[in-house]
């Protein structure tokens, strides 16, 4: 079973939202990366990017597939995980802690469109 984390903000598309104050961190979960398997790369965006709800801003490449990466919420990239260009297989060590990017939320009201752990893993288990 994939390990799902109380306090976050998921979507349909598997990724996770981690909220602290105005900043949202951004990653895949532990669902999409056992989903994955081996990640043998991450492509990321630029700091200072906007981005809008559902946009792409990136991929995940493992040995099996690429995967697009979209925001759940809107906002400007004000951090990329430069550790996962030489390291992508952090996401498979930890989802939760290998964060992809965080962003500035532009709107907050945009989280009330996520799903919470629960119906998260209600949604997984379909």
């Amino acid at each position: 079973m994939a390990k799902v984390i109380e306090g976050l903000y998921y979507s349909e598309s598997h990724e996770f939202v981690k909220v602290e104050g105005n900043i949202a961190s951004i990653g895949i979960t532990d669902y999409a990366q056992q989903a994955l398997g081996n990640i043998v790369y991450v492509d990321l965006p630029d700091v200072d990017d906007e981005l809008e709800a559902g946009d792409d801003f990136g991929a995940v490449e493992s040995v099996k597939a690429a995967s697009d990466l979209s925001t759940p919420v809107s906002g400007t990239v004000v951090e990329v995980n430069e550790a996962l260009e030489d390291t992508p297989e952090l996401i498979n060590q930890d989802a939760f802690g290998a964060w992809i990017i965080k962003v500035e939320l532009s709107d907050t009201s945009e989280l009330d469109n996520l799903m919470d752990a629960k119906k998260y893993e209600e949604f997984c288990n379909k």
